[in-house]
């Protein structure tokens, strides 16, 4: 089975937005038709209840070929409002004062699109950043007792291929830049990264039974840019996981040169074949769609 994920911009200012634009012509999704995943998580489309551009997306691929009968995605926590003045601009509901940085409800979120059953066994979303193993949150945060986690979201997928059970730990995390020097960004970048790792640890909740994979947009390299590095450095490290794409770049950017900042980290127990990044789409970002192949032991 292969495995992808893709941090292409799938998202736009305001609510049907995304949608009105796939109606009128769909952007190039050569990264898909590339790689051909089995699996794919997108780390940057925007949320509908009804997902009813998420399914013309998928109706889209159906007609080359790709069909992805089984989808998935939940609000997420982007554009979701607190209430407070998080970014002390003396003013309330504005993007960068929501549980994720966001200009509607549901902006930017992430979804999933399968040839194989799915379901969300986990949803760890709603956990407040004070709240995670080891947390970074200023004691004087202006959230302190409001803000969660994760700017979007954390899902446990599993995924019922006909090889056996897969589970997903999927995230989409904040870019460690676009603040000051309290770093706060920085800091809940590295608490997002790190809490799978708790997660396998048994640090929050019980420990994931049988293969999983994290996977998604870490937004942070092991090395190079901002950020906190030794997140990215631990997770890499983590006995139940494997790198098999150690020091591949996924996204350029023009400021900071190649990065790697969306992963495939499957567990031990997988074998990981083939794997690569495809070029970008020229309408959806410098982000490349990254592939492994798994098969189980």
């Amino acid at each position: 089975m292969r495995v992808g994920t893709w941090h292409g911009d799938f998202s736009r200012k305001g609510p049907g937005l995304m949608l009105a634009e796939f109606e009128k012509a769909m952007p190039d999704l050569s990264p898909v038709l590339t790689a051909k995943p089995d699996i794919l998580l997108l780390t940057d489309i925007d949320y509908d209840a009804g997902l009813v551009a998420l399914a013309k997306l998928r109706d889209v691929l159906g007609e080359t070929g790709l069909t992805y009968p089984h989808l998935l995605a939940a609000r997420p926590n982007t554009g979701m409002p607190t209430g407070l003045d998080i970014d002390g601009d003396g003013r309330r509901g504005g993007p960068r004062d929501a549980q994720g940085f966001g200009w509607f409800a549901g902006q930017g979120g992430m979804a999933v699109l399968s040839r194989y059953p799915v379901d969300l066994m986990a949803d760890h979303s709603a956990l407040l950043w004070k709240d995670t193993p080891d947390s970074a949150i200023a004691a004087d945060d202006p959230a302190f007792d409001t803000q969660r986690l994760s700017s979007s979201a954390f899902w446990a997928v599993r995924v019922a291929t006909p090889e056996g059970d897969l589970t997903m730990l999927t995230l989409a995390a904040t870019p460690p830049v676009f603040d000051g020097p309290e770093d706060r960004n920085g800091r809940r970048n590295r608490d997002e990264v790190m809490l799978w790792a708790h997660v396998l640890n048994g640090d929050h909740g019980p420990i994931p039974e049988g293969p999983v994979a994290v996977i998604g947009n870490l937004n942070l390299d092991p090395e190079r840019g901002n950020g906190l590095h030794k997140a990215a450095q631990t997770l890499l490290a983590h006995p139940r996981l494997q790198d098999p794409m150690p020091g591949v770049q996924t996204v350029a950017w023009d400021s900071t040169g190649p990065m790697r900042v969306s992963y495939v980290l499957p567990d031990r127990t997988l074998s990981a074949g083939d794997n690569g990044v495809t070029p970008p789409s020229p309408d959806l970002g410098p982000h490349g769609l990254v592939w492994v192949d798994l098969s189980f032991r």
